[in-house]
């Protein structure tokens, strides 16, 4: 499948900005696995307060960049085109690098398991940064 840009995202996904986390799609094996890109902003308000002097890009947003390419690789699938993701659980996630403002961290999202009649799927996510695994972990989505 051919890179997605930030149009092409917002007409698979319902997030929007400040809460759209991905800015590019780089691969996609349909129902299989996803790699994205996402720009940390050092202009987003985030950084006033986390941290004055020292900022860090929260773990909650590195979370939601794993949920986000997670939303892309399932909602692309015909079954779930035109639901809401729904995020239902984190399983597992562990920081190993800090992410800064002027990073572009690189999310990377597979299919683990998947419950095709509650409509429920599990994904494992990493993200790296700057060639480095920054998190890690498993994200449950409900597609509503």
């Amino acid at each position: 499948m051919p890179t997605m840009n930030r149009e092409q995202i917002m007409e698979i996904i319902p997030h929007r900005d400040p809460m759209l986390l991905i800015d590019e799609v780089t691969a996609m094996e349909p129902g299989q696995s996803v790699s994205a890109k996402f720009y940390v902003d050092p202009a987003r308000d985030i950084f006033k307060g986390h941290f004055p002097g020292a900022p860090v890009f929260p773990g909650v947003y590195t979370t939601e960049c794993m949920a986000q390419a997670a939303d892309i690789l399932l909602l692309s699938m015909e079954r779930y085109k035109n639901t809401t993701p729904l995020f239902i659980g984190i399983d597992k996630v562990r920081f190993k690098n800090k992410i800064e403002p002027g990073d572009t961290i690189e999310i990377h999202a597979k299919l683990s398991t998947e419950r095709q009649d509650k409509a429920i799927a599990t994904c494992s996510a990493e993200v790296f940064v700057r060639g480095e695994l920054a998190a890690s972990g498993e994200v449950t989505l409900a597609m509503r």
